[in-house]
C-alpha cells in the first residue's frame, strides 16, 4: 500500500466511515465485551499530510478530552508511562492522541496496529480522565 488512494479505499471497505473527504476519512471504532454488543467508541481522523511538499504521509488522530476538562500535565505523565505509539497535541479546544506513518512502502500491518493502538490508548484515556465517551 502505497498511496493515499490505496490506503482510502482499504478504509472504506474494513471500517465504520462517518466522514469521508478527499483528504480525510473519519471512521467509528467501537470497543465491547463482544461483536454484538457495542459499549464505547472512539472516533478516529485518518488524514494524508503531504510533508516538505514532496512527502505523502498518513496522520491516524483521535480526540479523548477537551483541555477544560483535564489537567494537561497528568494526562502528558500518563502518556509518558504507558502510551506505546502516538503523542498527545492540542488541536483547537480538543487534546487529541495521535501518529504519523509515511505512506511510501507502507504495509497494512503497519497502519492496523497503530490505528488499534492509539484507539484504544484514547479511549484509555478518555475514561481515565473524563470518565465520559463523548468521542
Amino acid at each position: 500500500m502505497a498511496t493515499w488512494g490505496d490506503l482510502a479505499t482499504f478504509i472504506r471497505q474494513s471500517y465504520r466511515v462517518v466522514r469521508d473527504s478527499p483528504d480525510e476519512i473519519r471512521i467509528r471504532i467501537s470497543f465491547g465485551p463482544d461483536e454484538d454488543t457495542e459499549e464505547r467508541a472512539q472516533v478516529m481522523i485518518i488524514q494524508r499530510e503531504i510533508l516538505d511538499q514532496k512527502e505523502d504521509w498518513v496522520q491516524i488522530a483521535t480526540p479523548f478530552a477537551t483541555v477544560d476538562q483535564v489537567d494537561l500535565l497528568s494526562v502528558l505523565e500518563e502518556i509518558g508511562n504507558t502510551i506505546v505509539v502516538g503523542g498527545a497535541a492540542v488541536m483547537g479546544q480538543h487534546v487529541v492522541l495521535r501518529h504519523s506513518l509515511p505512506l511510501i512502502n507502507l504495509d497494512i500491518n503497519e497502519f492496523l496496529d497503530p490505528l488499534e493502538l492509539v484507539a484504544g490508548a484514547a479511549e484509555i484515556l478518555e475514561q481515565t480522565f473524563t470518565g465520559r465517551d463523548d468521542y
